[in-house]
């Protein structure tokens, strides 16, 4: 998890080392892909650089016969981690929770040694096969490179690595993978390879296409995502850039080619402890009892919210992007917690989380049209970080059971409204 002790907001999903991942067992090679993070993000534009306004849109990147993406229905996913538990547990209760897909990140660093040419897929064949047994779906977050391919672990510095990695895997496991996320929140330096700049956007561009073709080659039914940019108004080289720059950037690079090299755009929209129907500046949140200073309340800046998803559809269809759906990949609210940086889940309560992912399924549902999938984050993080001995950390905060596998309030009230959604439209799966 990458910290950073300023106004910030947590997204989910960020992938630098936490203690879980440091005491994991190991695989064939040196670490298992073990629980990554919900990543810490800078988001207030207070006291951080900004950058100044960026690209404008081309005046013809789009097709005029481009329509909107209308998916046939809103898909449920959820986060977890299938590593090294008991993974026959966690898909009974994804399975019961009435969840469509689980997202799972596969850590390439920890699968492919090209120092010794090398590759340790034991565990996830076993993940790969246990998704597919519970006649789930499964999205694949591929994150981290080997040290050889670049020396901080990020993006590689030859995108044609990545593409002989997923190839690799899209030979393997064929349609049982049914989505690939390519790299997550690309916008964090710690993502990037330690540093971050507008000018880094191409790259990622770079890495994204050849992505996209060598699993297209392998597998034309496979889709590829383009990763989401983290929520964050924050633009400092050592930090992140703010995810509209990063946007922008990447739909304007080269003449705007990435239309070509990706079916769906994923996003992940923060919340901090703001209901997902509120949206700053027309209408902020006001989180009672929390202090104005110095995290002024993570309620000042648009990326603090849910309904940030509105901002980034409207850069997709300003670019001509209009045509792509977009998945949520990750989206949640945090409870109290003992980590630093994650202080807004200390005005959320069990009770309020499950209304907060309640309340956002229902407004995407009914509002959102272009979104065909939403995967919450998460579902089993609070066994893991129990198994660790530290129940309340913000990563068990966002999930859905107990540590004792119990379901919490959201867990129940998530079953409730999927079941009543999928019975509307005809497509109910009993447990």
């Amino acid at each position: 998890m990458l910290l950073l002790l300023l106004p910030i907001l947590a997204t989910c999903g960020g992938t630098a080392p936490d203690p879980v991942t440091d005491n994991a067992p190991t695989a064939t090679l040196p670490t298992a892909s073990l629980p990554t993070s919900a990543a810490e993000v800078p988001t207030s534009t207070a006291d951080a650089p900004t950058a100044e306004p960026i690209a404008t849109a081309p005046s013809v990147p789009t097709d005029s016969n481009q329509e909107p993406i209308n998916p046939d229905y809103l898909e449920f996913g959820v986060v977890g981690h299938l590593y090294y538990t008991d993974r026959d547990r966690v898909l009974t209760l994804v399975q019961n929770a009435g969840f469509d897909w689980v997202r799972q990140q596969v850590v390439w660093r920890d699968i492919e040694d090209p120092t010794a040419g090398i590759f340790g897929w034991e565990e996830l064949d076993r993940i790969v096969e246990a998704v597919s047994a519970y006649d789930r779906k499964l999205l694949v977050n591929v994150v981290r490179s080997p040290s050889a391919y670049n020396a901080t672990n990020g993006l590689p510095d030859d995108p044609a690595t990545l593409g002989n990695f997923v190839a690799l895997m899209a030979e393997r496991y064929g349609d049982k993978i049914h989505a690939y996320e390519i790299w997550n929140e690309p916008n964090l330096a710690v993502e990037n390879g330690g540093t971050i700049t507008e000018e880094d956007v191409g790259h990622y561009v770079e890495v994204l296409k050849e992505a996209y073709i060598r699993i297209k080659a392998v597998n034309p039914n496979a889709l590829v995502l383009a990763a989401a940019s983290s929520s964050s108004g924050v633009t400092d080289p050592n930090i992140a850039l703010a995810d509209e720059v990063f946007y922008r950037a990447m739909y304007s690079y080269n003449g705007g080619e990435v239309r070509n090299y990706f079916d769906i755009q994923a996003v992940h929209p923060g919340g901090a402890a703001n209901p997902p129907d509120t949206l700053w500046p027309e209408n902020p949140s006001f989180i009672e009892g929390c202090q104005p200073a110095p995290d002024r309340c993570w309620n000042d800046d648009e990326t603090h919210y849910f309904r940030h998803v509105e901002n980034v559809r409207r850069w997709m269809e300003e670019f001509g992007m209009g045509d792509k759906e977009m998945w949520i990949t990750e989206y949640g609210w945090a409870t109290p917690n003992n980590t630093p940086g994650y202080e807004f889940g200390n005005f959320v309560s069990l009770e309020q989380q499950a209304d907060y992912v309640t309340s956002a399924i229902r407004r995407t549902y009914e509002q959102y049209p272009y979104i065909g999938n939403m995967f919450l984050w998460n579902i089993n993080f609070a066994v893991l970080w129990g198994e660790q001995g530290n129940p309340d950390h913000e990563q068990a905060a966002f999930a859905i059971l107990n540590p004792d596998w119990s379901p919490r309030p959201s867990y129940l009230a998530l079953q409730s409204l999927i079941a009543e959604l999928k019975q509307r439209e005809g497509r109910f799966e009993a447990p």
